[in-house]
């Protein structure tokens, strides 16, 4: 006979929403250069669309398994996705004067050609 009296154990997040964030922040922020952000966003929602399916199924532990990855995946993609456009911002911060530059001799040279 069935125990009656044992209860099911809470359902884990699936962290969807974070899974969804994190991926359209990284398309959107043009990150795709750094394929890291985007590919942790993809997994975060495997994981994430797995967690309610197992949980109905009575597979509490992969529920809690595929919760787990699933949020150390969209934590992944938002650190990878922070990390490279800090990168970038240093690097275009870093060549500013000599993108100022060109920028300058080329304004001159324009000028030049339209005063001849």
């Amino acid at each position: 006979m069935p125990d009656i009296n044992r209860t099911q154990p809470d359902k884990p997040n699936n962290h969807m929403v974070m899974a969804i964030v994190s991926t359209v922040l990284s398309v959107i922020t043009c990150t795709f250069f750094y394929v890291l952000p985007i590919v942790g966003g993809i997994v975060s929602i495997v994981f994430a669309s797995q967690v309610n399916s197992k949980y109905n199924a009575g597979d509490y532990e992969g529920a809690e398994k595929s919760s787990k990855y699933a949020k150390i995946a969209w934590i992944v993609s938002i650190v990878a996705m922070v990390g490279s456009l800090i990168y970038m911002i240093a690097v275009v911060g870093a060549s500013w004067d000599m993108i100022m530059e060109q920028f300058n001799a080329e304004m001159e040279r324009q000028r030049e050609l339209q005063g001849q």
